[in-house]
């Protein structure tokens, strides 16, 4: 059975970590199964959001499988291990489309890491998300020191990795690490509507406006991903919806 799930339809890709015996403790070939799925997204000109989950109801991700990475030698882990995981999550963070991460239990380590790649974060309120690594000698290694806070803010991302003490759902969406949490039985349904929503508007305009968010207030970059989207195929057609009072069809273009 694959270890990566990946599911498409119409304009809204979901993939699934799929080792729930493991609570889905990520692997060299999960990584792998990740970076494959993820690049066939981005070339994608029909898939505009991106569902990023896990089968099961126990976790999300409790992070990088120990076994898989303890046994290497330190210029095997820094070659292989760190650099495949800092690319892959780049990958994640870099892609067009938005990225919505569906949080169903413990997110942890590598998993947290994951899910701080992604551009929304949906919580159910039983996850727990944390960054354990200096309780076993180590340092989150995938980005966690860098996103964690730039997110949450210093002080409190310290707090989270000093103490490798993990926080509630709740606790994280008032600290802003994730935007919603919901009851377990209505979290996927929550981030099925929000990706609809998404993909139902302009995917020109939705994508260069992440890519605007993400170039940390460069306002050339705005201005320039402004013009080019109010001379698209989709402006025109969003306008032209607007004066007639129907829903808009929007072709990318």
């Amino acid at each position: 059975m694959s270890k990566i799930l990946v599911h498409t339809d119409g304009a809204i890709a979901t993939i699934r970590l799929n080792r729930p015996e493991k609570l889905h403790a990520l692997d060299e070939e999960m990584l792998k199964g990740l970076a494959n799925a993820i690049a066939e997204i981005d070339a994608s000109k029909e898939i505009r959001v991106l569902l990023l989950g896990a089968t099961g109801e126990r976790a999300f991700s409790v992070g990088a499988d120990i076994l898989a990475w303890s046994a290497l030698e330190p210029l095997d882990m820094w070659r292989r291990w760190i650099r495949d995981g800092h690319r892959l999550f780049n990958q994640i963070a870099g892609l067009r489309q938005p990225v919505i991460a569906v949080l169903n239990g413990y997110t942890l380590g590598g998993g947290l890491e994951l899910a701080l790649a992604a551009d929304i974060r949906l919580a159910a309120n039983r996850a727990q998300l944390g960054a354990p690594e200096v309780g076993i000698g180590a340092i989150p290694g995938w980005g966690g020191t860098q996103r964690l806070p730039a997110l949450i803010g210093v002080g409190r991302a310290k707090q989270m990795i000093f103490s490798g003490e993990p926080i509630s759902a709740a606790t994280a969406e008032e600290w802003g690490l994730v935007n919603e949490t919901l009851p377990a039985a209505q979290l996927e349904a929550r981030a099925s509507e929000l990706a609809q929503q998404i993909a139902a508007k302009a995917p020109i305009a939705v994508q260069l406006a992440k890519q605007a968010i993400d170039s940390g207030g460069a306002a050339t970059l705005e201005g320039i991903a402004g013009a080019l989207t109010a001379h698209s195929d989709d402006a025109a057609e969003g306008l032209a919806s607007f004066r007639e009072k129907r829903p808009p069809r929007f072709s990318g273009r």
